[in-house]
């Protein structure tokens, strides 16, 4: 059987202030080129549907538009809920998409849900674990030590009473790691730091599966073995991703222990792009490059330029964000506030730091707007009035 793996989705996700929904139609179109080219067999689309819980009406029509065009073409379709997916509307439907091939599993009711295909093989077990909680686990398997994630899939996949011996598929949503951690890069990359270890899930206990589907991270990547694969985001979500380069997984599945895996790189209607320079030299005619990709841009002039997204939207209109790298700014770095706190007033402490981070002295009108906003904050009172 052959698969395409997706995961990350985020239909309707925005970058700034500008919505994908334009570029995410472009790569599905691209996917599914991909999938008729190849002759692909089925789906699976690993969580993060959508970017948040309510999805836009152009997100919802999206998906929707994907799965119809997978359906009329015979191709079944597995997908899983993610974190930043709601399981109600995620799951809406479901049981007449199946009816045509399409499995979507939002909710963990205490089971792993399994769906069996064939082929000239025999049968291939599919498992769907949407994003779950250890608290989730532990509301249906009472009789079971749960205190982490991992004791909660743990849990999960030993009642699932799985046949090793037949072909086994586990499409997943979790923070999975291997012996070394994962590359983390993209929107996901500030949860996934700050939950500490308790989230992690040990690539090992999902090593006897033929393949695992994974979704969360954006990076694509396997994760301890080579079966046991983030697909990445279909599209690059953050500034950190700038550089690197999307694929899908395409997943040959013959005789049991016959797995190949290859992947096919994503060509995006609009990159994300990083560049970094003088505005001089990065608005030079020769050096204006593909002017309708997004991007980040870094300037290194010691001045601050008036206006200027504006002067660099004239060339690149789709800027998301600016910023500085010059002596300044690297001043500002290795700059430690204790120098200046100790035994100073507020004003004093206030003048000094705009000193710091502008070059400049505050004016009369712009410290009574920081005094005041501290006297309502309760940071000073009347008393410590200059």
């Amino acid at each position: 059987m052959r698969i395409i793996h997706l995961g990350d989705l985020h239909l309707g996700k925005t970058l700034g202030e500008y919505s994908l929904i334009e570029d995410q139609k472009y790569i599905l179109n691209h996917v599914l080129d991909i999938i008729r080219k190849k002759n692909v067999d089925a789906v699976l689309i690993a969580g993060d549907v959508y970017d948040r819980s309510l999805p836009s009406e152009a997100a919802v029509n999206l998906l929707d538009n994907f799965i119809s065009e997978l359906s009329s073409e015979n191709i079944k379709t597995y997908i899983i809920s993610g974190n930043h997916d709601s399981e109600d509307r995620l799951e809406y439907g479901s049981r007449l998409f199946s009816s045509r091939g399409i499995y979507i599993t939002s909710t963990f009711n205490g089971e792993l849900v399994k769906i069996t295909d064939e082929d000239k093989f025999g049968d291939l077990n599919v498992y769907m674990l949407p994003f779950v909680k250890a608290s989730q686990v532990k509301h249906y398997c009472k009789d079971s030590v749960i205190e982490t994630y991992e004791d909660a899939v743990r849990t999960v996949i030993r009642q699932a009473d799985i046949d090793w011996s037949a072909r086994n598929i586990l499409i997943a949503h979790q923070f999975v790691v291997g012996n070394t951690a994962p590359h983390i890069a993209g929107s996901e990359g500030a949860s996934v730091q700050n939950v500490g270890l308790i989230e992690q899930i040990s690539s090992e206990i999902f090593k006897e599966f033929d393949y695992v589907a994974l979704g969360h991270l954006h990076s694509p990547q396997s994760v301890g073995y080579e079966h046991i694969r983030y697909s990445g985001s279909i599209l690059k979500y953050s500034l950190n991703e700038a550089g690197s380069s999307k694929s899908v997984p395409l997943i040959d599945i013959g005789e049991k222990g016959s797995v190949t895996v290859d992947l096919l790189p994503l060509d995006p209607l609009r990159d994300l792009r990083h560049i970094t320079g003088r505005l001089d030299q990065l608005l030079k005619a020769e050096n204006i490059v593909d002017p309708e990709d997004y991007m980040y841009v870094t300037l290194t002039d010691e001045d601050i330029i008036n206006d200027v997204m504006g002067i660099v939207q004239q060339y690149y209109p789709n800027t998301i964000k600016i910023d500085y790298q010059n002596s300044h700014t690297k001043e500002i770095e290795n700059f430690d506030i204790g120098e200046i706190v100790s035994d100073r007033s507020f004003e004093e402490i206030i003048s000094e730091f705009y000193l710091k981070m502008y070059g400049t002295e505050i004016s009369d009108e712009e410290l009574e707007v920081m005094m005041s906003a501290a006297r309502e904050a309760g940071v000073i009172n009347e008393a410590d009035q200059a």
